[in-house]
């Protein structure tokens, strides 16, 4: 199907339906199959944006990655995309969001690899519909997700012959905040209890409302979204998905091969607080931006780290101005892009 003809025919396909964002979202339910980790069927959630006078596409389709605690409602960000010339789509992910289903845990996966299966699938659906490559854009444990995604791509036969042709990373997940005990005995501890009471939840974290506070509409932020999916203070952590995210951070830092260039987004400074206040309302709440600088240059190809001033753990949820300089330096940076696929 060509750019062209991507619009009404398209949009009366039986695999798509209306979505919760309105008339110009789609969702398609991508079927998985049992879950590895014993919790009934799994399926993920493919959203597209796609308003009925949409313009033809002429640069790589955008296939969004969304993080901890969180879900695809950023419409901004899909307008943003389509203005320039992008088809946008959007995964939720496993037991996230639009994906959950009844007596399943939160986003709990006992390997990040198993993310594999929709990644691949949501790949293959949006090449096919829209006839372009795509750009990966993602967000905090969507951050580590990705990478670790393509650099297992790049080793299986190449990422850019897989259609993927860069990364944008929106202060991705890169190591774990707090002390360094956290990183060396607790991650040992979690390594050890967590394959074999993988479920239980590990007491202390996520309990914070600062930075959901910061961000939705009802308390002191902008933004509307389900608080059934995006809890102000987070979902419960698990021992074996804490154990899956550092095992994943630890393949990180060895070191990773994935084939195309990389935006980094990200705060200048960190603010953790029990509650919210104005300071954290132009910092990140979440993780630690110097080990974020630390460890990118461990994704193996051209990367570019963009600290952006008075950001928020999303920078693309930060204030108007703050968001409007994060969209700003990303279009530049995808400016570069295309001259560099060029040349």
């Amino acid at each position: 199907m060509t750019n062209e003809t991507l619009g009404t025919a398209d949009r009366t396909d039986e695999q798509w339906r209306s979505d919760i964002l309105g008339a110009d979202y789609q969702q398609r339910t991508l079927p998985l199959g049992p879950d590895p980790d014993g919790e009934g069927e799994v399926v993920a959630t493919l959203v597209r944006y796609l308003p009925a006078n949409a313009a033809p596409a002429n640069e790589p389709a955008v296939l969004y990655l969304h993080g901890f605690t969180d879900y695809f409602f950023q419409e901004h960000l899909a307008e943003h995309f389509a203005a320039r010339g992008h088809r946008f789509y959007a995964l939720d992910l496993r037991k996230c969001g639009r994906s959950r289903r009844e007596g399943q845990s939160a986003h709990f996966v006992s390997d990040l690899a198993l993310y594999d299966a929709e990644l691949d699938e949501s790949l293959r659906i949006v090449r096919a519909e829209t006839g372009r490559d795509v750009l990966i854009v993602a967000h905090s444990t969507g951050g580590l997700v990705a990478p670790l995604w393509l650099d297992r791509l790049e080793a299986a036969g190449g990422t850019a012959a897989a259609g993927i042709v860069g990364v944008v990373l929106n202060s991705p997940w890169f190591d774990l905040q707090g002390p360094a005990y956290y990183r060396t005995v607790g991650t040992s501890i979690v390594n050890t209890v967590g394959k074999l009471r993988a479920f239980v939840e590990l007491p202390g974290l996520g309990v914070s409302t600062a930075y959901g506070d910061s961000l939705h509409h009802t308390r002191a932020g902008e933004w509307d979204y389900d608080l059934d999916w995006k809890p102000l203070s987070g979902e419960p952590v698990r021992l074996g998905w804490l154990r899956a995210i550092r095992q994943g951070q630890a393949r990180l830092h060895r070191g990773l091969a994935i084939g195309v260039p990389a935006l980094i987004l990200r705060s200048r400074i960190s603010k953790f607080a029990r509650a919210h206040s104005p300071a954290v309302d132009v910092a990140d709440a979440v993780l630690d931006v110097r080990q974020i600088q630390r460890w990118a240059g461990c994704l193996g190809e051209r990367t570019t780290i963009v600290p952006i001033d008075g950001a928020r753990h999303d920078v693309f949820l930060s204030s108007e101005s703050v968001r409007a300089n994060a969209f700003a330096e990303t279009d530049s940076w995808l400016d570069w892009l295309a001259a560099y696929r060029k040349a």
